[in-house]
């Protein structure tokens, strides 16, 4: 059976002040902007994704932090990769 969700890897990163993920709109940005309107906006070729501060505190996540994310359920879900 195919997966019919959306699911990425990648860093935080700091921008302006502000942690934020940057998605490639064509390796699922397009498909995750869809999901995550209000905390995202198109900048070019990415969908920035704005991680809120009490966000960030709740799930230990930070500068340089890999997470993942993907839009199971119909909305946008973060969480922290494992580290080994």
């Amino acid at each position: 059976m195919e997966k019919d969700y959306i699911s990425l890897c990648g860093p935080i990163e700091r921008e302006e002040g502000k942690l934020v993920m940057r998605i490639p709109l064509d390796a699922g940005g397009e498909q995750l902007h869809i999901v995550s309107r209000g905390i995202s906006k198109i900048d070019g070729d990415d969908l920035v994704v704005t991680i809120p501060h009490w966000l960030a505190q709740k799930i230990g996540v930070g500068e340089g932090t890999v997470v993942y994310v993907d839009d199971r359920w119909g909305k946008f879900n973060i969480t922290k990769a494992e580290t080994q």
